[in-house]
């Protein structure tokens, strides 16, 4: 039994000079396998590229011997063999020798395409731009959009297979046009293999299946939005359909950035209703609700390309989400919903052990000497603020409502915030006054004598 504890070992199959390797990078070469398997013996023959995902092969050596010590010594040891940084996993084969000259199921020649667009996520490529590029080639009678291990893939069907291959030849290994592409997007490339399918069922009309030999198909009512055919600026480019929603990428992350962090930095363009955070594909990323599209705009327009901290820290890239309306849980620390009044939420969340929270530009008052922040949350922003300062926790006195014991000390008036501010200052970066549209800024005035808070 392995030491590892690795579970990709079959030892119930009778040896075979015959390898299988699973779990490969996309279009994995002979010489990367080869490489791999080298030192246990001598390759014979290899087949690459197998299975719907194209990430499996085989690897035939000389001798039986030799397939034997590879599988026990990777059975036996804390590092598995690796591709291009990819776990391999290793079993024996059920065929003694490897016959290439039978083709696999991607490569039958069909009239339906396996299309693999790499270096996207779902909704970064719609359904139109992919029916654009692919019906060059001929009439386009159905598309189905999907999400899998290999990535974001597409299913197309042509009328015969020599429209099919047409496309095929002519696309595989190439971009899509950048013009097409969201701006956050860099480049994408097309893999493209054949389908055992023949004939797509597509039961609706949606941003993600389109049937365009029945314009009768009924259109679901939740995917409407992607229906519409996209608009096309001044310029011909593809204008990005809007929303109220936002959907923020945060790149260089050096900071934690908490909810309330982002309600600070977007309130100042306007009511955020409901935020959500969230990790995919390795990075942070977040919606935020506005009550509607115009607002969106605003700060999609302001903020798009600046960063959160001074030094370029915590970029944010913005573009439209599909949703419209987010379920989120009311107050919790990765997502809030500021559409439910503060008193609904006392009871279920006050902690008697920590100073009063906030939600939205409503603070509580507190008998504590200083406004903490919630548990596993980032303390507010304060435009005012002294650039490199090392912490963000507001003053004394910082938030209306809360009651301190009079100071000693001489007060001094407030300096006006400079434009451009944010939670380590500088001047030219993102803050209340960027507003290109003209919107003012938020109704909240602050107690006299004390410095204005944006939230």
């Amino acid at each position: 039994m392995s030491t590892s504890g690795q579970p990709q070992f079959r030892y119930t199959q009778t040896p075979s000079k015959v390898l299988h390797l699973r779990n490969l990078p996309w279009e994995c070469t002979e010489e990367e396998l080869v490489e791999v398997c080298k030192p246990f013996g001598k390759i014979v023959n290899t087949k690459c590229n197998v299975g719907a995902n194209r990430n499996q092969a085989f690897v035939e050596f000389v001798d039986l011997n030799q397939a034997i010590n590879m599988v026990t010594y990777y059975a036996s040891s804390s590092e598995p063999a690796q591709v291009r940084g990819k776990h391999v996993y290793i079993q024996y084969s059920n065929r003694h020798e490897i016959v290439n000259n039978a083709k696999g199921p991607g490569d039958v020649p069909g009239n339906v395409l396996l299309v693999t667009i790499e270096g996207v996520e779902a909704g970064d490529v719609s359904i139109d731009v992919i029916h654009l590029v692919f019906s060059a080639f001929g009439f386009v009678h159905k598309i189905a959009t999907f999400e899998k291990a290999a990535g974001f893939q597409a299913l197309i069907q042509f009328s015969d297979v020599e429209t099919a291959a047409s496309a095929r030849d002519s696309l595989d290994g190439r971009s899509i046009p950048r013009y097409l592409l969201p701006d956050h997007v860099g480049s994408c490339h097309l893999r493209i293999s054949y389908s055992a399918h023949t004939d797509l069922n597509i039961k609706f009309q949606s941003h993600r299946s389109r049937d365009y030999t029945n314009p009768y198909l009924p259109v679901n009512s939740t995917a409407i939005e992607g229906f519409v055919q996209p608009a096309v600026g001044p310029d011909g480019k593809i204008k990005e359909p809007e929303s109220n929603v936002l959907l923020a990428s945060i790149a260089n992350m050096q900071y934690a950035v908490t909810v309330d962090v982002l309600h600070t930095v977007f309130a100042t363009f306007g009511t955020v209703q409901k935020i959500a955070i969230f990790e995919k594909n390795g990075g942070t990323q977040a919606l935020i609700q506005y009550p509607d599209v115009s607002t969106a705009a605003v700060a999609k327009d302001a903020l798009e390309g600046h960063c959160i901290y001074d030094g370029g820290y915590c970029k944010l890239h913005l573009s439209y989400s599909r949703h419209t309306d987010l379920n989120v849980k009311a107050y919790c620390d990765k997502s809030r919903d500021y559409t439910i009044p503060e008193s609904s939420l006392s009871n279920g969340w006050q902690n008697p052990q920590v100073s009063p929270m906030f939600s939205g530009n409503q603070f509580s008052g507190g008998s504590s000497a200083a406004a903490q922040a919630p548990m596993g949350q980032g303390p507010s922003w304060d435009p005012n603020i002294q650039a490199g300062r090392q912490t963000f926790v507001s003053a004394p006195g910082t938030f209306p409502g809360q009651t301190y014991a009079p100071s000693s000390a001489p007060s001094y008036p407030a300096a006006p915030a400079p434009p451009g501010s944010s939670p380590t200052m500088q001047p030219g970066q993102i803050g209340p006054a960027l507003g290109p549209r003209g919107v003012s800024q938020p109704s909240h005035q602050p107690n006299p004598g004390q410095p204005p808070y944006y939230g």
